[in-house]
Parts: structure tokens; C-alpha cells; sequence
């Protein structure tokens, strides 16, 4: 059997991780959970392994956009997708977050489905 593809969830509300996980969990991805930039960075410089990474932009400590340049910047997770989530109507946050090298974004609040669809379309670009 193969690996299952690892997910990444970081989000500083865990009902967010919750719902997100439950999701991914159903499409048969396995589930890694970060609450912070910081823990997300910590847990990929130790070999956590995520083909992707759905980054939440606002957190506390340092941002989404933050992050997503930090993991941009170490060339061992070029390979790593990474698609921020955002809060409705902060569409000019979306656009930086390409610019920092986001490969996507979702708006939230996301259908669950939805959100499952557009990793697996993300995941097979």
C-alpha cells in the first residue's frame, strides 16, 4: 500500500485544524497539525514531511506570509505546495500570498468538500 500523502494544517483556531483534518482525514490524506507559524517551520525543519501545506495568513507570532517565505527560501521544501487560507474578502491578502510564493489560496469559511477538491486539483499540478 502507499504512503498516504501528508497534509499539513496550520491555523491558530483549532476548530479550524479540527474541521480541516476531519476533511483530509476522509479523502485518505494524513494529517499533520501545526497551531503556529513557528510550530509549523519547527515541524518541518524535523523531517515532518507534508506534500502541502494549508497555511492560515493571520496568526499570531509570525504571519502565513511569513511562514510561507521562510519554507520558500530553504530549498529542501521546494517541492512542498502551499495554499493559504484566508478570511472572506481579504482578496489583496491572496495576491500577497502568491507573491510570497503561495501556490493557492481558499477563502474561509470553505465548503469542507470544496476543500478537499481543490487539494487533490493543487496536488496534481
Amino acid at each position: 500500500m502507499a504512503d498516504k500523502i501528508k497534509i499539513m494544517v496550520v491555523d491558530d483556531e483549532p476548530d479550524i485544524v479540527k474541521i480541516v483534518k476531519i476533511a483530509m482525514e476522509l479523502a485518505n490524506f494524513e494529517v499533520i497539525e501545526a497551531y503556529s507559524g513557528e510550530e509549523c517551520l519547527e515541524k518541518i525543519s524535523k523531517g515532518a514531511d507534508p506534500s502541502l501545506i494549508l497555511l492560515d495568513i493571520m496568526m499570531p507570532g509570525i504571519s502565513g506570509y511569513e511562514t510561507c517565505g521562510k519554507i520558500r527560501a530553504n530549498k529542501d521544501f521546494k517541492n512542498v505546495k502551499i495554499v493559504m487560507l484566508t478570511a472572506k474578502g481579504q482578496k489583496g491578502d491572496a495576491e500577497e500570498g502568491l507573491k510570497v510564493g503561495a501556490d493557492d489560496y481558499i477563502i474561509k469559511p470553505f465548503d469542507p468538500y470544496e476543500l478537499i477538491e481543490q487539494v487533490k486539483e493543487i496536488l496534481e499540478r
